[in-house]
């Protein structure tokens, strides 16, 4: 009868939804600006525009702000340096998980009806320190990152990729983000949604299917709900 059991999958997603990363991209990308462009007043809310995007849009969304018209050149050295620079402070600051991240994703791991993916916008590079900081068993999921995509979100591609290398319908996942492009992704996927409020308020995050101030309210039982439409 195991062959004929339902799987479901769960998506996480990692910036702001496994780990609180947003200060330290910001701080190392606010450092980028100075050293690299001389411009001294970035702060962390003119990145919003990029949030979730990769770390090319992240450069960039700031860049508008300040009026800056960078090459590809200079956005592909400012990403480089930003990566350099968050990994210092990931060395002497490690990052614990969210509230509940790591219960989640237990529970899901031992049940026979769910598989587990991990898919981000950043680097493997940039990613995978974070996950190791934060103690994420991630060896025992789907691990896609944005180095495998063309199409960065709100384009449903990284999910899709995600849900495919699961072997599990997008329909039969839920995803979980923290940005509304990550939320537009998700419903583009075709997946269901759990918005987390740790990086905005609910109002952004208003297309998701469900939204929770913490992962701590959430169980595999109510994903399965969630899917199943009951």
């Amino acid at each position: 009868m195991s062959n004929t059991i339902k799987c479901y999958g769960l998506i996480f997603d990692v910036d702001g939804v496994i780990a609180d990363t947003e200060p330290y991209n910001a701080r190392a990308t606010i450092k980028v600006f100075e050293d690299l462009f001389g411009v001294k007043d970035v702060k962390r809310q003119d990145f919003n525009a990029g949030l979730g995007r990769g770390a090319e849009e992240y450069i960039k969304a700031a860049a508008r702000v300040h009026g800056l018209n960078l090459t590809n050149e200079q956005v592909e050295k400012a990403a480089l340096m930003r990566q350099e620079n968050f990994l210092k402070i990931l060395e002497k600051e490690p990052l614990p998980p969210f509230d509940g991240v790591l219960e989640l994703i237990n529970a899901a791991l031992d049940r026979d009806d769910f598989k587990l993916a991990v898919a981000t916008s950043s680097t493997r590079q940039i990613s995978e320190p974070t996950l190791q900081s934060a103690k994420i068993p991630y060896e025992k999921t789907v691990y896609i990152t944005g180095d495998k995509i063309r199409h960065k979100k709100p384009n449903p591609e990284i999910f899709l990729l995600a849900a495919g290398s699961m072997g599990i319908a997008p329909a039969d996942c839920v995803v979980i983000e923290d940005a509304p492009n990550g939320v537009q992704a998700a419903k583009a996927a075709g997946a269901k949604c759990i918005a987390v409020t740790n990086s905005t308020n609910a109002a952004n995050l208003s297309e998701a299917d469900l939204i929770c101030d913490t992962l701590t309210q959430i169980d595999p039982e109510m994903i399965i709900k969630l899917i199943d439409g009951k």
